[in-house]
């Protein structure tokens, strides 16, 4: 599985749609998941990929983790991913 098929997984089972309804473009706020459901997803996500979210990721001008779309939570995972190498 994908690192996107992957993030779409975890963020649809967060906002308890299917897989199909979460796209790329999609906003957490599209989504309908509210802060604490952030912090779930963050946190599966982590778990997911082995790998650790920058804290204030929720703050994107604050640090290097732009959760504000499924794109670029796709990109920050895979630059972190790519870190680690």
């Amino acid at each position: 599985m994908s690192i996107q098929d992957q993030v779409i997984a975890i963020l649809a089972e967060q906002a308890v749609l299917e897989p199909s309804d979460v796209t790329m473009a999609s906003t957490l706020e599209d989504l309908g998941i509210d802060s604490m459901g952030v912090v779930e997803s963050i946190f599966a996500i982590e778990e997911a990929f082995d790998v650790s979210v920058p804290f204030n990721a929720n703050q994107p001008g604050a640090s290097d983790f732009d959760i504000s779309s499924v794109a670029s939570i796709v990109a920050g995972i895979e630059r972190l991913k790519a870190e680690q190498g």
